[in-house]
């Protein structure tokens, strides 16, 4: 992707469930397995067009210029963390949130309703799923699971 998209976008937010107590279960593993979370994260999103805008310790904010580019990152991020490896005693599990909407980029970040909807990723039960939410006229919510 050239630069942040623009007008309505799809945001992915992305949060390690449990992360505070993986560092402090197992460091050193938790040290390699984010790396590797990161590398994940970066290699699905450049591939599916997507733009990160921002991290935040383990969580990782970006846009997407359509809804379906974003799903499959979202989609295709599951698998990919779902079937890795991780040396910590029952894996990383992350969670994950859609939102679609209209919002302002300014100085490569964004701002407006739609890109606070991060806040939904800190919800416990939610690793594993994507949760997406859409409200140019109207809410909707659907779930994903890897496959």
């Amino acid at each position: 992707m050239g630069g942040p998209p623009t007008g309505t976008v799809t945001f992915l937010f992305t949060d390690i469930e449990g992360s505070t107590r993986l560092w402090e279960r197992d460091a050193k593993a938790m040290h390699s397995a984010l790396a590797r979370h990161d590398a994940i994260l970066h290699r699905v999103i450049e591939e599916q067009e997507g733009y990160v805008f921002k991290t935040v310790g383990d969580a990782f904010c970006c846009a997407f210029s359509t809804a379906t580019d974003a799903l499959a990152a979202a989609i295709e991020t599951q698998r990919a963390l779902f079937t890795e490896e991780w040396g910590l005693e029952g894996g990383v599990r992350v969670r994950m949130a859609l939102h679609t909407g209209a919002a302002e980029e300014r100085g490569g970040d964004y701002f407006g309703p739609p890109s606070t909807a991060w806040r939904g990723c800190s919800r416990p039960g939610t690793a594993g799923r994507c949760s997406y939410r859409w409200r140019p006229k109207s809410s909707c919510a659907t779930s994903c699971r890897p496959m």
